[in-house]
């Protein structure tokens, strides 16, 4: 029975999206079942399905589907690329819970905490794996070389955290080459490629690929902002696992920018040295708090989601291109 006009207003702007795509989201999601099962190790289906039946929006695989919709794409080549994106999201999201030796995503015990590392680790280049099979199938050196560039540039993101986030010297200008390649590459490698397989005209694609890496690095400031102001209910994170974790992210940042001798020293003890003692968490959010970090953070979260909505602009009128707008408002929308 279709939706009465208000209870589509209340619906999220992610969720309208997933409504739209309904039909091709099922067969990508019998595809991603299909290929991450294995025939001589029921290690890799149990740990996958961990991670990958735990909830999450299916975001970057939609974002595919929403740009090959948005181009007139008929099929079926694009859901072999959402399979890939949401295939790569996962590696990455399997690794990284091993190098920050976490113990809660999405609101459920980590896969290394529940198996051990070497299983995320092993299982995550399994994904990776099964990720360039699918991008290979399509037949099309340009998708892949997208896709392909971005699982290259997500690690190097990672890997640029590793040696930057604990080093009070780093700026918000590498904190933007951090988010673009660990979160950004791969939003904007989903539109690209959409456009792409599509076979759209080249200011097309980059108008979906501006779209993209503009939508990926506000979400990744708003996540970042909610690490430190956001529900762990609604988040599935502890507050301020950034903090622990050492990571110096754009809040922070910000504060650091900003402080006197004795919070410098306080942050360099708490980042840099990582001598965390009880009470640094609440000190470190009324820091936050007096230089007003964590309003600039939305603000800046809120200017890459304008962009995101401008990228769109030159493209026809649409209901998925209201859709996508709307999605750029929803994601600084996440914090209240």
């Amino acid at each position: 029975m279709p939706k009465t006009a208000e209870a589509a207003a209340q619906t999220r702007p992610h969720e309208r999206l997933a409504e739209a795509l309904a039909g091709e989201m099922e067969a990508v999601n019998a595809l991603i079942a299909e290929r991450m099962a294995s025939e001589h190790a029921p290690r890799i289906p149990e740990v996958s399905a961990h991670l990958i039946d735990a909830g999450g929006k299916r975001l970057r695989p939609m974002l595919v589907l929403a740009a090959a919709r948005l181009c007139d794409y008929a099929g079926p080549f694009h859901l072999h690329l959402a399979a890939t994106v949401e295939f790569i999201h996962t590696a990455t999201l399997l690794h990284d819970d091993v190098v920050d030796e976490s113990a809660q995503r999405r609101g459920r015990p980590t896969a290394n905490l529940l198996w051990d590392n070497k299983s995320s680790v092993l299982v995550g280049d399994y994904l990776f794996a099964r990720a360039f099979q699918l991008m290979v199938e399509p037949g099309n050196l340009r998708v892949l070389s997208i896709l392909s560039n971005a699982a290259a540039t997500i690690a190097e993101g990672e890997v640029l955290q590793l040696t930057a986030a604990q080093n009070l010297a780093t700026d918000e200008c590498v904190y933007l080459k951090i988010i673009r390649g660990k979160t950004a590459a791969l939003f904007s490698a989903a539109t690209e490629a959409g456009a792409v397989i599509a076979g759209a005209p080249d200011a097309v694609t980059q108008a979906l690929f501006d779209y993209g890496d503009a939508l990926g690095i506000a979400f990744q400031i708003v996540d970042d902002y909610l690490d430190y102001a956001g529900d762990a209910g609604a988040t599935g994170k502890n507050v301020g696992d950034d903090f622990r974790e050492r990571k110096l992210t754009l809040p922070v940042i910000k504060a650091v920018a900003l402080a006197d001798a004795e919070e410098r020293a306080f942050w360099k003890r708490c980042i840099e040295r990582g001598k965390q003692e009880e009470g640094d968490l609440e000190t470190a959010l009324s820091l936050l708090a007096r230089h007003g970090t964590l309003e600039a953070t939305r603000t800046e979260a809120t200017r890459w989601a304008d962009r995101a909505k401008a990228a769109l602009a030159p493209l026809p009128e649409s209901d998925m291109r209201s859709m996508l707008t709307d999605l750029a408002d929803y994601v600084v929308a996440r914090i209240r």
